[in-house]
């Protein structure tokens, strides 16, 4: 891959074609609210979300070229990134808000959030997540290019490229996105066998499976082995290092902060009440280490950016120009005092100082970790358990306490979240335009319109949810991530949280650098389920036999190789993404007592031996897009 000098995108800077446009300012919204409001939805009920940005990319295109008769890339480009913004702001709101609306419930001294709360809130979380990384674009996308992958970016940048040459790589491309859609429509539609197989280890009282979904392995693939292999090993340190020692030594006894002995718990359970805070931690300090790293980078573009503050961007290549500072910095301060003087948004001057401090921070952190793994694999919720922390103790230790204190706290770790969570999508939204050559202002106005009307939004759907089936205290809408949140922040403000456990994840990532090895990447593995990591490992697996050059036959076959899987791994993450999409809106059409997609639900399942095997014709149908077609693959199709 050649440095970021080198690097010519696919619309050149001296070339002008339609971008920020009316149409593609008004489909993009459009999209940004259905994505969110379908996102919403499936994270209160399954604790996870799915990336929009591709599949918004693949309906854009097929609008305006078949709809609207259009044709710029640049415009289809624009497109996804304002509706991409709807998915990634509706992830940071539904991970940590319903808490509020659990809290009114349990108790009369919590009210039920307003919808200027919830809208006040959700703006300035994405407007921050946004205006934050606009000095961190140059630092991970400019200069780290060719090192951090941005798999989702650089797929929605083949997708788009391949949609717009057709030819043979749009075929590849659309091989894998078709084969996807059928194979998740299949395992997450019709239920024909689990899209996550598991065994128990009863001789190591573990166990070990893996997700077998082809975004997964797509993502795998596109990240390469040595990123995969390092995810795949901080989930091997959790399932069959840590649980196994828990358990050994745990016996009949209970440790907190579970209520049940250990010995009475499977190894979910063990998993959701110990290695997830150790997780959290580890991922907490590799941020740290990841940002002071990172941080000569940052200050370099900072002081830049700072010299050439008022002054015009005349010489300024088309590629090149962005948000001035001055509207970034004037962005921030306005987010700040609104967090800190509307009424309705309990969070105090020492709150907003928090948001800012740790937004940023934040921001740097998921912005390079969605660099390495993925939007989609970005534990959003890790970053805002390690927000929950620190805020709830810092309140409790300023006298903020009880149920006032809980309230705050989550608020704050609502925009942190949101900022967290914005921030990796406007990362890989600058990756895609950078490859194709997009105007990074234009695609940085265009995020800012898409966070303001999903945020104007998710208040609505919130409401709508809420009074459908209730947060957390029912089988349609358990909010799982929310409800761990509001455990959390009751554990800080009670006294009952794990310390020790978090501190063990810190100096596991101390020990991890000391070693000379990647932190971010293991930590993410050890916070995330094995069932992750293992796919992803095989994705990397493949990318690495497909490097060898002992398949080579002709000088230049391993270049056209790679990019063949490159490309089909595209296909499969915008297959799954765009059928993941299609489920969520069944999820909301109710029919009879049920849903439309409990109705579509085959009565009989093939377990997890069809799991396998399902996975296993995945896999093979990417090698044989890979290495059977050298004579029909064009060079420069």
């Amino acid at each position: 891959m050649s440095s970021n000098n080198e690097y010519k995108p696919f619309v050149p800077p001296e070339k002008n074609i339609p971008e920020f446009t009316p149409v593609s300012l008004i489909l993009g919204l459009i999209l940004a609210v259905v994505f969110g409001a379908a996102n919403a939805y499936l994270g209160l009920r399954v604790g996870m979300t799915v990336s929009a940005s591709i599949p918004a990319a693949v309906i854009s295109m097929g609008i305006m070229r078949y709809v609207l008769h259009r044709d710029s890339i640049l415009e289809n480009n624009m497109v996804q990134t304002i509706g991409s913004a709807g998915e990634s702001l509706a992830a940071g709101a539904i991970f940590t808000m319903p808490a509020l609306f659990m809290w009114a419930e349990e108790s009369k001294e919590v009210s039920m959030p307003s919808f200027v709360e919830i809208a006040a809130i959700s703006i300035c979380g994405g407007l921050l997540g946004v205006l934050f990384m606009v000095p961190l674009r140059n630092a991970l996308i400019v200069e780290e290019h060719g090192k951090l992958p941005f798999p989702e970016g650089t797929a929605c940048a083949e997708v788009l490229r391949a949609g717009e040459e057709g030819g043979t790589k749009s075929k590849v491309v659309f091989g894998g996105l078709g084969i996807s859609a059928v194979y998740k429509f299949i395992t997450d539609g019709l239920k024909l066998f689990p899209s996550e197989v598991h065994w128990n280890i009863r001789k190591m009282q573990t166990g070990f499976g893996l997700d077998v979904l082809p975004a997964l392995a797509g993502v795998g693939y596109i990240c390469g082995f040595r990123v995969a292999s390092n995810m795949f090993a901080g989930g091997v340190l959790g399932w069959f290092v840590l649980i196994p020692v828990i358990m050994l030594f745990g016996g009949d006894n209970m440790v907190k902060p579970a209520a049940a002995a250990l010995s009475d718990m499977d190894v979910w359970e063990v998993w959701s009440h110990y290695i997830r805070y150790i997780g959290a931690g580890a991922v907490a300090a590799g941020g740290i280490i990841s940002l002071v790293k990172t941080l000569p980078v940052i200050i370099r573009t900072f002081v830049k950016a700072i010299k050439g503050f008022g002054s015009k961007t005349k010489g300024t290549a088309r590629t090149s120009k962005e948000l001035s500072m001055g509207a970034v910095l004037a962005g921030i301060l306005a987010a700040a005092v609104v967090l800190w003087v509307i009424p309705a948004v309990p969070i105090r001057l020492f709150g907003a100082m928090i948001v800012i401090i740790f937004g940023f921070f934040f921001a740097a952190v998921s912005s390079r970790m969605v660099g390495l793994v993925g939007s989609s694999n970005n534990p959003v919720s890790g970053m805002a358990i390690a927000t929950l922390l620190i805020a709830t103790a810092l309140l409790k230790g300023t006298g903020m306490t009880g149920y006032v204190g809980m309230v705050s706290a989550i608020c704050i770790g609502t925009v942190i979240c949101i900022v967290a969570a914005m921030a990796g999508d406007t990362s890989q939204d600058l990756k895609t335009g950078y490859l194709l050559g997009a105007t990074p202002m234009w695609q940085q106005i265009g995020e800012l319109f898409g966070a303001v009307i999903a945020a104007t939004a998710i208040g609505g759907v919130m409401y709508l949810l809420n009074a459908a089936w209730g947060f957390g205290n029912s089988a349609q809408l358990p909010a799982p991530q929310a409800t761990l949140m509001k455990l959390v922040v009751e554990g800080v403000m009670g006294g009952t949280l794990p310390w020790r456990l978090v501190y063990c994840g810190v100096f596991a990532a101390v020990v991890i650098e000391i070693l000379g090895l990647p932190v971010l990447p293991i930590a993410i593995g050890l916070y995330l389920p094995i069932h992750l990591s293992a796919p992803i490992f095989v994705g990397g697996i493949l990318k690495k036999i497909s490097e060898s050059a002992k398949w080579d036959r002709s000088k230049g076959e391993k270049n056209e190789r790679v990019e063949r899987g490159l490309l089909y791994s595209s296909g499969l993450i915008a297959g799954e993404g765009l059928v993941g999409i299609l489920l969520a809106v069944l999820s909301l059409i109710p029919y009879g007592q049920s849903t439309v997609a409990d109705r579509i639900q085959l009565p009989v399942s093939l377990g997890n031996i069809g799991g396998i095997a399902g996975f296993a014709l995945l896999l093979i149908s990417m090698i044989i897009f890979i290495f059977r077609q050298d004579k029909r693959i064009e060079n420069n199709a």
